[in-house]
């Protein structure tokens, strides 16, 4: 049986708290072998992005097909495509390589609040790559400004949210709810047939660089693993809430420090 393969296409993370750093830590973590694309190199750390910059879109074209003309690819996970032409490059790639499955996290602002996506980015976003994903995993802002709407507040208004990113085309959408507030963090996963409340116990950290990323990669590598979709989110809440809850083992920055990916071996 063939070993279980993740792509992640993302930008790189020069702290190692996020992107492609953190996916391909994930992968690992979860028992997949991990291939990566990479979209923008940035230069930040726990405290935030000082600069990014962009890798052409040419040279996506050429990872994506050197990784898919060997590679047996059982899911891609794609995180910060900071550029249109980038973005038609990956969507390209998608179409001309079909992988099964393809989790897409539309990264828009790092952690830190600095912005990672170009503004005129975001409509492709929209109408380019989010047709093509089996799940987008947005946090409760990056639901809002897909939309052009305001924060979701309560459950009814993040399922209608769900409802309203569904008729972007995507397949199920997963609206994460870190960034909401009380006792617990609760992510919904809008399909076109149910919603599901998945809650846990929100913990009381600064360490939450590369949650996103994190819980993304995690999921794809269910996906990769051939999990249907529900228990793969299931799986990936799971992973990530354990990795935030053994963040503070580290002492690293003066940021919002990493989380935890390899909180099961040490």
């Amino acid at each position: 049986m063939p070993t279980p393969v993740a792509l992640t296409i993302a930008g790189s993370d020069s702290s190692g708290g996020a992107g492609i750093q953190a996916d391909l830590k994930t992968f690992a973590a979860c028992g997949v072998y991990g291939a990566s694309v990479i979209t923008a190199l940035t230069a930040q750390n726990t405290r935030g992005v000082t600069g990014v910059f962009p890798v052409p879109a040419g040279f996506v074209t050429e990872q994506i097909d050197a990784v898919f003309g060997d590679l047996e690819v059982g899911a891609v996970k794609i995180g910060m495509v900071s550029q249109q032409d980038v973005i038609a490059a990956i969507a390209a790639g998608i179409a001309r390589w079909t992988p099964k499955h393809v989790v897409l996290d539309p990264v828009m602002v790092a952690t830190s609040g600095d912005r990672l996506l170009a503004p005129e980015a975001v409509e492709a976003l929209r109408t380019v790559l989010i047709p093509l994903a089996d799940i987008i995993t947005p946090n409760l802002p990056e639901a809002a400004a897909l939309l052009d709407e305001p924060i979701a507040t309560g459950e009814a208004e993040i399922e209608a949210q769900g409802r309203r990113l569904l008729a972007l085309g995507c397949r199920s959408v997963l609206i994460k709810g870190g960034h909401g507030n009380g006792a617990q963090s609760i992510d919904y996963l809008v399909t076109r047939d149910t919603t599901l409340a998945l809650p846990a116990s929100r913990v009381a950290t600064p360490n939450t660089h590369g949650t996103g990323c994190t819980l993304s990669s995690a999921i794809a590598a269910a996906l990769a693993k051939r999990d249907d979709l529900a228990r793969a989110v299931q799986f990936g809440k799971a992973y990530v809430t354990a990795a935030i809850g053994a963040a503070d083992r580290f002492a690293v920055g003066h940021g919002h420090g990493p989380v935890h990916h390899f909180h099961k071996y040490y």
